[in-house]
């Protein structure tokens, strides 16, 4: 039984229950039922994913169908927004989320932290715990017991990226570990070894890198669903829409999509990527008769009146229930269970009006019932933590039902806390330590009311997350997750406190009271007492070890995310001279790079536009972008007369990297000198050596002497998207180069231009400035103070 609970418990967080399902998929879901076949894909990311055959295996096929994705994307750029690291990582597992909604399918990961670009699947698995992330595969498999398992990559440096190799080779080591009961045994208390039929690799032909033969087994997967009214290339085109923090809108294809796969494991795959796997009710014993009753069902459904399919299905939930224990078992029981209270058009709901609740508050939640179809349907039980109230009430058809309850939260109940973050992580794995949570997208709710429905003579247990719902005035009717607070919170008001040359600074730490009877907030002032030129430079942790500050992120195509972070902030004491007073900065992908500037008193103003004309740009005494500016304002493009006319005229234009400048007929244009920037040019290594090609280069020297200790303790990575290509003009004053590699000198290219300077900077700084570290706020600061040309 032990097994078997854990099952349920383990697949639940991905089931929709709450969604009004239309009666066209109603009849696909039906005929669903009778398909037994399972696919699970492997692959290192968010966006990875095969977006159009993930919902041609799970729409057309009806295979159960799931991304195992082994990051959460952590490590890369953010075009919607500021958030980097571990917050990133839980926007992008929304929009997995997100996608998957679109798709049909479900969505697994494992403990890895994706922790930037790699360029070897052996510096990758060094990083990752190999054995960990094996482990967890393993896990999902065991648990998920797919017939087929899908690569989305080749283990070699065909995969453009060390974690893309990495998940090849994780998939192939997990095929074959899943099934061997001497592997992982610590497993096997909850689950059994088990053993796909193969495995494939989904080749590709992506750019100049073609991977697929004609040699290989072919599928059109573009095909048109007439009840969905979309082709899977446009349903693909949706759901990879939603990974907007990675820029990935796509279009909606049309037309025929041919997809190749190659077998690397197991039997080989001939015709079909089922061959040999027996996808129907004939692999469950006693499931025969359960097929030939799914047929009738299917046949006499009638698409006005779902209803009257109701009581038949009651009737086939009682028979897969009378079947040996198995996923299949309970899979089966799940979609017969939304299909009976889809055709009832049961709605169900528990809500509340406060988006957020304290330890040892009162949440007030209102419950609400429809039954729009006339089904026999009596509520004969609510449980929500402490309530617990028997009824024996009819369900009226298309009649509402509702009632409030004032719930009281216990003090000690669990904070909103992803669980992947509960305990600190390593540079490549986070720490979960409940082997049950391992695998799971994200935690369940908060709150979950179970209503203790009969419907047509049969017990059914309804599930609902309690939820925060809300109308606004543009947006109209919104649910969000609820989120639990801790009483008390500690938080500083900075990320950084910036000491320069041994200057003391008062800094805030802000206390927080959430409780309804004493809610409060007060600051506390502090002095930070650095001696910058004494000590050297330096970044030191102030830490309030009395709990952690709760974190909000907001985005209108994903829920409303809550995490909390150790109460902490950085001190950076630095020995460091400005120059110069007022910046003009415009906005790119998101970074942190203006919050630096004021750090280091400079004034900040944004820059739009209309801002953008030679009158009002040489009050600057540097303009700097953002990231990726120039890929996302096309304005920047179209005004770069205007811009190199502020750097002749004696202005300091700093440039952060950009994707690209080369793509498609609208090249970007930037700065007055050509270049190129190459997307494959980068150092990861966040340690690799920097040399000084041009000491005497001011930007090495003025207002602030460079030395290698201002490279010491960076984070993740040196440089992306470097130059390439140079103009003549430019002056490359750093070399660098990740181990076994050659020199590259375009991580900084600086050229003259008139009385001013342009500077291409792809040094990561949008990542080092937020972590402190003081040798970027020197680098920075010898950018904008770079002397005019006289």
């Amino acid at each position: 039984m032990r097994k078997v609970f854990f099952i349920i418990l383990f697949f639940s967080f991905c089931l929709s229950v709450s969604a009004q399902i239309p009666s066209n998929e109603i009849y696909l879901n039906l005929k669903k039922l009778n398909v037994l076949g399972s696919v699970l894909y492997i692959a290192a990311h968010p966006d990875d994913e095969n977006n159009a055959l993930l919902p041609f295996f799970a729409k057309e096929k009806m295979y159960r169908t799931a991304y195992l994705s082994l990051t959460r994307g952590d490590g890369g750029q953010n075009l919607i927004g500021p958030e980097q690291g571990i917050e990133l990582g839980l926007i992008r597992t929304q929009e997995l989320l997100a996608a998957r909604k679109i798709d049909g399918s479900e969505q697994y990961f494992t403990r890895a932290y994706e922790f930037g670009f790699s360029k070897s699947w052996e510096e990758t698995l060094k990083i990752w715990d190999h054995q960990k992330v094996l482990a967890d595969a393993v896990w999902v498999i065991r648990n998920f017991q797919p017939d087929i398992i899908i690569a989305r990559f080749p283990p070699d440096k065909r995969a453009g990226h060390g974690h893309h190799a990495a998940s090849s080779i994780i998939a192939q080591e997990a095929y074959v570990a899943a099934a061997d009961a001497t592997k992982f045994p610590e497993q096997l208390k909850y689950v059994k070894p088990w053993k796909a039929k193969r495995i494939l690799w989904n080749t590709f032909n992506f750019g100049s890198n073609n991977t697929t033969s004609d040699n290989q087994l072919k599928m059109d997967i573009g095909v048109y669903n007439s009840l969905l009214g979309k082709s899977y290339g446009e349903i693909g085109g949706e759901a990879r829409t939603m990974h907007k923090s990675q820029g990935e809108g796509r279009p909606r294809r049309k037309g025929s999509i041919i997809e190749y796969f190659s077998t690397t494991n197991g039997d080989t795959a001939k015709y079909d990527l089922m061959d040999n796997v027996d996808i129907s009710w004939k692999r469950i014993i006693g499931g025969e008769a359960i097929e030939q009753q799914i047929k009738s069902i299917t046949n006499n459904y009638n698409f006005e009146k779902p209803e009257q399919s109701v009581a038949a299905l009651v009737q086939l939930y009682k028979s897969i229930q009378s079947l040996p224990a198995s996923v299949w078992k309970n899979q089966k029981l799940q979609e017969a269970q939304q299909l009976i209270e889809a055709c009832a058009g049961l709605f169900a709901e528990a809500t509340t009006a406060q988006e957020f609740v304290v330890q040892g508050d009162t949440l007030k939640t209102s419950f609400f019932f429809n039954k729009r179809k006339a089904v026999n349907i009596f509520l004969k039980q609510v449980k929500l933590e402490n309530f617990d109230s028997t009824f024996s009430l009819v369900l009226g058809t298309n009649a509402n039902i509702n009632f409030n309850k004032n719930l009281l939260i216990a003090g000690d109940k669990k904070i909103s806390q992803p669980y992947w973050l509960q305990y600190p992580q390593s540079e490549g794995m986070f720490d979960v330590r409940e082997q049950q949570l391992i695998g799971k997208a994200e935690n369940d709710p908060s709150f979950e009311a179970i209503f203790s429905m009969n419907i047509e003579g049969q017990d059914f247990m309804v599930k609902r997350a309690v939820q925060f719902k809300t109308v606004d005035p543009v947006r109209g009717e919104i649910y969000q997750p609820v989120a639990v607070l801790p009483i008390t919170e500690v938080k500083y008001n900075k990320e950084n406190y910036i000491s320069l040359r041994g200057i003391a600074n008062t800094g805030y730490k802000i206390y927080q009271t959430n409780s309804k009877e004493n809610q409060a907030s007060h600051e506390t002032a502090f002095k930070i007492e650095t001696g910058g030129s004494k000590t050297g430079d330096k970044k030191m942790d102030v830490k309030d070890t009395s709990g952690f500050s709760a974190q909000t992120i907001r985005y209108d195509h994903i829920p409303t995310l809550t995490y909390f972070k150790p109460a902490k902030a950085n001190i950076v004491s630095v020995n460091l001279v400005t120059k110069g007073k007022k910046i003009g900065y415009i906005v790119g992908a998101g970074d942190k790079i203006p919050e630096a500037l004021e750090g280091l008193g400079y004034e900040v103003k944004y820059l739009t536009d209309k801002d953008l004309n030679e009158t009002n740009l040489k009050q600057f005494d540097a303009i700097i972008t953002g990231i990726r500016a120039y890929n996302m304002n096309d304005f920047l493009s179209n005004k770069n007369e205007v811009m190199n006319s502020y750097i002749k005229n004696g202005g300091n234009l700093i440039v952060q990297y950009l994707k690209s400048n080369t793509v498609g007929l609208n090249k970007v244009k930037v700065g007055p000198y050509p270049f190129v920037v190459n997307a494959g040019s980068r150092v990861t290594e966040e340690n690799a050596n920097v040399k000084f090609a041009l000491p005497n280069h001011a930007v090495l020297n003025y207002p602030n002497k460079i030395t290698e200790a201002d490279f010491k303790d960076w984070i993740q990575e040196r440089s992306t998207y470097q130059a390439e290509q140079l103009d003549s003009h430019f002056e490359t004053p750093l070399t660098m180069n990740d181990a076994g590699e050659k020199e590259s000198n375009g991580s900084l290219a600086i050229a003259k231009y008139g009385k001013g300077n342009f500077v291409y900077v792809s040094l990561v700084l949008f990542r080092q400035l937020p972590a402190g570290v003081p040798g970027a706020y020197k680098l920075l600061a010898n950018f904008i103070a770079l002397p005019q040309n006289k």
